[in-house]
């Protein structure tokens, strides 16, 4: 069965993660990623994080499966010209460089329309054309940029970066479409053009719902489905809503059994408005269904602590799981707070090939992450990260270089 993206050619020049997050992606929907890097070196997350000595960590092989690895140094004038072969074999070349870097190299986007008007550049960057466009940019520092931490945490402490990679893996994520979007389009126009994604918009794109609520605040000077109400202050800016999904439908993190010694024996629980009757049922509150203070989403708003410290006491009884078993008989929206120890070992994860193991030859067996997007028709295979340069020789020959050209352009530090 053929791959979604067979015989699309990505010149990688990504590091670390955003960018990497980008090609792992449209390689593992069949895309031949060529990651170019530097002799001796390579990407910096080879080294970072390592958890076995000089074997390249878990940062980089979880972020570059289904990829080939060539070294060139595009400093070297014989190195260029390799580069420039590349360029005008490739489809799109993707880079998260610091701002101007490419054209610094030589690479401008009209010199890279000269050596193939087919070309799509894709980039990643901290901040679109503005005021910060030439800042270096980090995930905590986009996650901070894009609204997501002003509006994390709870209201009485600091902003909060999330756990999750918003930021980087979030923007690789939306460059990917980008990407794809632009050869759907290149089909019709037969041309290139610039993908750019940045960090900050990205981020931004995730929190659209706290945009939404910046509005709503700005109009009404309240907002009913924050823990603030009814008791609590707004300002001018949208507040930290702890566990509030600050939606249409209250939620909360609730104690479980065993929550004094396990820190994730804990369960998200939502009020939904259709299962409120059943919610009062479970929870032995059955008076709650008919009383005007309750009975409707309305009502509820002013007691929302009341009513979780009621459903609290409940699931405090049960373990997450037993919770999980019996709120899902009536319907009632849940979900267990799963530690990353218990996703590493939950076996549908593996069945879907959402959580995957991969053998290396030097590291030898690991669990990664798997594509997150399930096609029917292409079906993914996740194979392991290459070793530094380990294609050079192979890329080389498709580019027509023979053996002794291959040889005199190591001998003089092209690759």
């Amino acid at each position: 069965m053929s791959k979604a993206l067979d015989g699309v050619r990505i010149l990688d020049f990504t590091h670390v993660q955003s960018g990497p997050t980008c090609t792992q992606l449209l390689a593992w929907f069949g895309a031949d990623v060529i990651k170019v890097e530097r002799a001796g070196a390579g990407d910096i997350t080879r080294e970072q994080l390592r958890d076995i000595p000089d074997v390249d960590s878990l940062y980089f092989t979880m972020l570059n499966h289904n990829k080939r690895s060539v070294t060139i140094d595009t400093k070297n004038p014989e190195g260029k010209q390799v580069l420039e072969a590349l360029i005008q074999k490739c489809d799109v070349l993707v880079e998260n460089f610091a701002p101007g870097a490419l054209d610094r190299m030589g690479f401008t986007w009209e010199r890279i329309q000269e050596l193939n008007p087919r070309m799509i550049v894709a980039s990643v960057k901290g901040f679109g054309p503005g005021p910060y466009e030439d800042c270096k940019v980090y995930e905590n520092v986009a996650q901070c940029a894009g609204g997501a931490a002003s509006t994390t945490g709870f209201d009485d402490g600091p902003p909060v970066v999330t756990g999750a990679q918003i930021g980087d893996s979030g923007t690789g994520l939306h460059l990917a479409l980008g990407i794809v979007t632009a050869l759907y389009q290149r089909t019709h126009s037969g041309r290139g053009q610039r993908v750019l994604a940045a960090m900050q918009d990205g981020v931004l794109n995730l929190c659209r719902v706290k945009l939404r609520d910046q509005q709503r605040l700005e109009r009404t000077g309240v907002m009913k489905e924050y823990p603030q109400y009814p008791n609590g202050k707004f300002g001018e800016a949208v507040p930290r809503a702890g566990n509030a999904s600050g939606g249409g439908q209250p939620g909360w993190i609730l104690k479980c059994k065993g929550w004094e010694t396990d820190p994730n024996a804990y369960i998200y629980f939502i009020t939904q408005a259709p299962v409120w009757a059943k919610i009062c049922n479970v929870i032995g509150k059955e008076e709650w269904a008919t009383d005007p203070n309750y009975a409707t989403p309305a009502a509820r708003l002013p007691h929302l602590k009341d009513i979780f410290a009621e459903i609290e006491r409940w699931t405090m009884t049960k373990t997450k799981f037993e919770a999980m078993q019996i709120l899902n008989k009536y319907d009632i929206p849940c979900g267990p707070i799963l530690s990353m120890k218990e996703i590493a070992e939950e076996p549908s994860l593996r069945k879907t090939g959402t959580i995957v193991e991969v053998d290396h030859p030097t590291r030898g067996k690991y669990l990664t992450v798997g594509n997150p997007i399930k096609l029917s028709d292409s079906p993914t295979e996740v194979t392991r990260s290459p070793l530094l340069g380990e294609h050079t020789d192979e890329v080389m020959a498709e580019l027509g270089y023979s053996p002794e050209q291959v040889s005199a352009l190591r001998t003089a530090g092209a690759i």
